[in-house]
């Protein structure tokens, strides 16, 4: 699955939380999120939003279709084509066919927290960013929805304004959001999954495959015996793109390898 986190301004609580400019929706999150046949382990492989890449031509939701681009920042895909452009961008990376995609907005991730009652977090720097709105001091924390978006988004308030660093702060959110639906047993719980799945549909975009809310509650019942022990989360290994020192590439061969272990 591709995992798309979006800042849409569509609805008042995304513009409340801190949505896109007016040139509209950007994608600064990505996640590819392989599953095992058994659904006992995955693994979470993040792409940096300032990877260069070849960005193929995609089809508009308005008519016609973009142009390819060589050199092309990877968060351009979704700005110009949406996820239909993000997904092929992703495979024509990696060379990993993307069986579904889902994109969650601001409001929807801060709903999916505060549904499953807030999320504990340990930070092992102070984080001051007010474009976040998110000053924690170092140390353990449970956080609720807008904290933890905040959590997601910081980027200035880290060492260097690092993008990678940030990736890893959503590492550490991913695993504690599986630790915190283990603990409340949510897989167990038929009348709670179906409040989270709930909460989340409004603020969802998916694929056909996963477009009703039955089909979110099936997925999520067949994970149901993975725990936060079982994710291995990585980001794809990049270098200092040689054009600009602002961006990265992927760092070859190592992610060709990590990419072709997927398939």
């Amino acid at each position: 699955l591709l995992v798309l986190g979006s800042d849409s301004r569509s609805g008042e609580e995304n513009r409340e939380l801190g949505g896109g400019d007016s040139g509209g929706a950007r994608s600064d999150t990505a996640m590819v999120v392989h599953l095992d046949a058994g659904r006992t382990a995955a693994t979470v492989v993040s792409i940096p939003r300032d990877t260069l890449v070849e960005r193929p031509s995609c089809p508009l939701p308005s008519g016609g279709t973009t142009r390819a681009a060589s050199g092309a920042m990877f968060n351009t895909a979704y700005e110009l084509g949406g996820p239909v452009c993000a997904v092929k961008t992703v495979e024509s990376l990696t060379g990993v066919r993307m069986d579904h995609y889902v994109e969650v907005d601001f409001a929807g991730f801060a709903d999916l927290v505060d549904a499953l009652g807030g999320v504990t977090v340990t930070t092992d720097v102070d984080i001051d960013d007010d474009k976040s709105h998110l000053h924690l001091d170092a140390g353990t924390h449970h956080l609720d929805g807008t904290e933890a978006l905040g959590l997601a988004r910081t980027r200035y308030g880290l060492a260097g304004g690092s993008d990678l660093a940030r990736i890893e702060l959503q590492h550490k959110l991913v695993k504690a959001l599986l630790e915190q639906i283990s603990a409340t047993d949510l897989l167990a719980d038929p009348a709670r999954l179906y409040q989270v799945a709930d909460a989340l549909t409004g603020s969802l975009t998916t694929d056909t495959g996963l477009d009703s809310l039955g089909e979110l509650m099936n997925l999520g019942r067949s994970l149901g015996d993975l725990d936060a022990d079982d994710v291995r989360t990585l980001t794809m290994p990049v270098l200092p793109a040689p054009s600009d020192p602002n961006r990265v590439v992927a760092d070859q061969p190592d992610a060709a390898e990590l990419w072709e272990s997927l398939r």
